[in-house]
Formats: structure tokens, C-alpha cells, sequence
């Protein structure tokens, strides 16, 4: 579904700001592949993953989207096959308009655009049975501003939003950082729940290692710009904190004391 062929990026190349973000990074995602991606600060996570949504263009290598050679495609070509929620929950909806409206944007995604503008009330009912099933209230509130809800209550209609069409890719990028625990592990529960159900594959970087361990049937762990593990199947399913720091340890030479490593970008 997805392949990274031997990427590179550098910022700022040729001056005293010189960073090599990515290092011929190559990656294959299988149909239905729910990855999650894990690294310490300037490990080149979200560099990866940005560079995978057409934010900006690779120096080096080939992106292929389910058989596509997407390499050249600008962001907003590739945006009809991925559905992206972002760590801040002010991203990736209209604060000024209503949770219905926002949810038929998304509906409308990748579509031309008519002289359509009301919400219709086939589209209503279908929606209001999509909120139902986040289990946050929202189905009463189709009506209220996207900017009146609580970030965790955002987060989850990113989510809906960004897998209502069922897209060839989700990238999630650390799309908990911003709430609190009891927060996060409720949109954890819906974002399992999401791609199960629609069978996406998917990537989800996170700045927790146990998230990263508990979610997913793949994770993967970056450092300087490179994958330096790849852990799925039975591995994974055994693994432990512990083990990931040690693994860590011995594949990059150097220590993780704690989830503090791994808090950042």
C-alpha cells in the first residue's frame, strides 16, 4: 500500500543549519499495516511522515501510494487518499463552523464542488449515527461550533473526519500529545476502533512507548534520521518498555532513561 524508497531530506543544506532529517529511509506498508512510529526529538518522525503527505519534497527516492508513484505530487494532489489529524486539536477542522458543516466538507473531499451548500437531511442522519458511535455527545451538538468543543472532542471528529472516506493512508501525528492521559487513551480507543472497522492502514507516530507497544501490529522506531527497528507479529506482542529501551540501547549505542526521550519531534 505504501513504499519509501531509500527517502532523504536535508534542510538548509550547504549551510551552518545543516540538518539530515531523513537518511535513505525505506519502509512497506502492507493493505491494513496500522504502524506506529516512535523516536527521540529530531529522530525524523514527522519529518517522514510530512514528507509521505506532499508537505514538502524529498531529495532523494521514490513514495509509492498503493502502486502510484507519488513522488512529485504536490500536498493538496495526494490529500484525496490521505486522511491526516494533526497533534494540535485546532488542526484539520473550521472552529467557526458547525460540527455538521465540517463533517460535510469532509464528505465532499477530493469532489468538485456544485452550488451545493446546505447540509441535506440524508447527510444529517448520517452523520448524527457516525458521531453516535465516538460515544462523546456529539450527535446533540451538530449545531455547535467546532471551536466550543473540548480537544479531546475535536480530536475524535478529526478523526471521523479523516476516515470518513475511507482513505488509502491515515497519518497520525502524535494526535494525543496535546490531552490529558484519560483523554488520549479514550481517542486511542476510537482511533482502534476506526481503523479496525475500515480496515485503514495506517501510521501513528507517539510520544509514549507503552501507546506504541499497546496499539498497532507494527511499530517502529527512528533515531538520527533513520529506522533502526522493526518489530511486528509475536515480538511485538510480548514486548515490553523495557525491552524497547534495551533494543534501543544496543541498536544506537546510546540510552533512553525514560518516555521523556521521547516526548518531542
Amino acid at each position: 500500500m505504501l513504499k519509501l524508497e531509500n527517502i532523504s531530506k536535508t534542510f538548509n543544506q550547504g549551510t551552518v543549519n545543516e540538518k539530515k532529517a531523513l537518511r535513505g529511509v525505506s519502509l512497506h506498508l502492507a493493505p491494513g499495516d496500522y504502524v506506529t512510529v516512535i523516536g527521540s526529538n529530531g529522530a525524523g518522525k514527522s519529518t517522514m511522515l510530512n514528507a509521505v503527505a506532499g508537505v514538502w519534497p524529498v531529495d532523494e527516492g521514490r513514495i509509492i501510494l498503493d502502486g502510484e508513484d507519488v513522488t512529485a505530487k504536490p500536498e493538496h494532489k495526494r490529500a484525496t487518499n490521505i486522511g491526516r489529524v494533526f497533534q494540535d486539536p485546532m488542526m484539520g477542522t473550521a472552529a467557526n463552523m458547525w460540527v455538521e458543516e465540517n463533517l460535510d466538507l469532509a464528505m465532499l473531499r477530493g469532489e468538485r464542488r456544485g452550488l451545493r451548500w446546505a447540509v441535506t437531511k440524508q447527510d444529517r442522519e448520517f452523520f448524527r449515527e457516525q458521531l453516535k458511535t465516538l460515544g462523546l455527545g456529539l450527535e446533540d451538538r451538530m449545531t455547535t461550533k467546532v471551536g466550543m468543543l473540548s480537544g479531546g472532542q475535536r480530536q475524535a471528529l478529526t478523526l471521523l473526519m479523516a476516515s470518513m472516506k475511507k482513505p488509502k493512508l491515515l497519518l497520525l501525528d502524535e494526535h494525543t500529545a496535546a490531552l490529558d492521559p484519560a483523554t488520549a487513551a479514550k481517542v486511542l480507543e476510537i482511533t482502534d476502533r476506526i481503523v479496525d472497522e475500515h480496515k485503514l492502514t495506517t501510521l501513528m507516530i507517539t510520544h509514549n512507548m507503552k501507546d506504541a507497544i499497546r496499539h498497532g501490529n507494527r511499530l517502529i522506531m527512528m533515531n538520527q534520521g533513520q529506522i533502526i527497528l522493526d518489530i511486528s507479529g509475536e515480538e511485538k506482542k510480548s514486548l515490553t518498555k523495557q525491552d524497547l529501551m534495551d533494543m534501543f540501547a544496543k541498536t544506537a549505542g546510546t540510552t533512553l532513561d525514560s518516555d521523556e526521550a521521547l516526548l518531542t519531534k
